[in-house]
């Protein structure tokens, strides 16, 4: 049987969109939430990078377009919210994009405004 990669570090951050989740309920904007998870990162002492610049790279050359990951947990972790209906398959490439451009390996794909519950997926490349 394979092993999750970073599963304990997965674990800790879904656990604090739930709370989060749970505790603001879906509908509000993705900024909202963005800064209510910023809030509960914070709180469980889990380390975070808010708002990450990413820089793409095109046969070594650096692009002026950059790329802003809501954050990049552990140093190791991009994670994108979404405040939607439900995840698409854009918002999946968005995320694979950002894991491609900072050679990353895992991602997690986080919407706030699904009902019941808070849908999310993880994404390893």
């Amino acid at each position: 049987m394979t092993d999750l990669i970073l599963k304990d570090e997965v674990y800790q951050i879904v656990g604090g969109a739930m709370d989060v989740y749970y505790t603001l309920g879906s509908g509000f904007l993705e900024p909202v939430y963005q800064q209510a998870l910023e809030i509960e990162l914070a709180r469980r002492k889990i380390p975070f990078e808010a708002r990450k610049r990413l820089r793409i790279e095109y046969k070594g050359h650096v692009l002026d377009k950059e790329y802003v990951a809501d954050f990049v947990c552990y140093d190791q972790i991009i994670i994108e919210l979404k405040a939607c209906e439900g995840l698409s398959g854009r918002d999946a490439g968005q995320l694979i994009n950002y894991l491609k451009v900072t050679h990353m390996h895992l991602g997690l794909l986080i919407n706030f405004c699904s009902h019941p519950k808070l849908e999310w997926k993880r994404y390893v490349i």
